[in-house]
């Protein structure tokens, strides 16, 4: 099942994609208002969902306005350097520990909108990205075999860094927070829809149709079952909170010369079989 955040009378609603079309879930019986609320509900929750889609009304997708899968997760947890290649370009080894840093809900943008390049930098840099979702609460110190079981769903995101800032200080963090510089959607995909892992998937970003990032999920070095686990070593990962799984090579500033992205600008991330994000660039207003 896939699963969607979209706008309606000035406000977040919960739909299931349905072909071209939204099964929107807003005012049903029994509906939850958002798929953070879903996750929070716990046990087959998702599941729940199906027997009300016969009731829903449609609405066309070419008409709604997506928002981010889940507008503010209680945490976004990234990974940085977690493919060996691009932790090669940018003159890295190859970690013996993720590089983890966090990201704001107010960084988060949905299918379509547009990533703002911002006035201060010119290094506004795209990175395909895999999301897993958390959807029950994981203990701490869960054995990896059990890692699986906690992820609801998968969904594309672009960590969009702002290369100059997230260089000014030894901690990435600035870099990677500025507002709207992190598109994610469009949908949210079941985990029982896609391999055990998301992993053996094609993850690609293009910019303006040109493809500057391929690879697959199974090159990630820490894969989502192990990033829980050591996760779960420090901290409780809670329903709706968002793991960014890392960003293979062809990143923009390690090309000659750097490709940064400019207003008019589309960068697309693709991963099989969980969807295709797309945003324009525009300069900050």
């Amino acid at each position: 099942m896939r699963l969607v955040t979209f706008e309606k009378d000035a406000s977040a609603r919960l739909g299931v994609l349905a072909g071209d079309e939204i099964a929107d879930l807003s005012g049903l019986a029994g509906a939850p208002v958002s798929l953070f609320d879903l996750l929070q509900a716990g046990g087959d929750a998702v599941a729940s969902v199906k027997p009300l889609l016969e009731k829903a009304p449609r609405l066309p997708l070419s008409g709604v306005k997506l928002l981010p899968v889940i507008p503010r997760p209680g945490k976004i947890i990234c990974l940085g350097l977690n493919y060996a290649e691009h932790a090669a370009e940018g003159g890295r080894e190859k970690p013996d520990y993720p590089n983890f840093f966090m990201r704001s809900a107010t960084t988060l943008i949905g299918h379509g909108a547009a990533i703002p390049r911002p006035r201060v930098s010119e290094q506004l840099d795209f990175e395909a990205e895999l999301a897993a979702i958390i959807g029950r609460r994981v203990p701490r110190h869960v054995a990896k075999a059990d890692a699986l079981s906690y992820v609801a769903g998968y969904a594309c995101f672009n960590d969009v860094s702002v290369r100059d800032y997230q260089r000014r200080t030894p901690q990435w963090t600035i870099g990677k927070n500025f507002d709207g510089t992190g598109p994610f959607g469009p949908a949210f995909v079941t985990a029982d829809e896609l391999p055990q892992g998301a992993t053996g998937l094609k993850i690609e970003s293009r910019l303006n149709g040109k493809i500057m990032q391929s690879a697959n999920t199974r090159d990630m070095i820490f894969p989502v079952d192990e990033t829980i686990m050591l996760l779960s070593e420090c901290m409780t990962l809670e329903p709706g909170d968002v793991l960014v799984m890392g960003t293979p090579a062809g990143v923009g500033f390690a090309r000659t010369p750097p490709v940064w992205m400019k207003a008019g600008d589309t960068i697309e991330v693709e991963i099989e079989g969980v969807g295709l994000l797309s945003n324009p660039v525009v300069d900050e207003g």
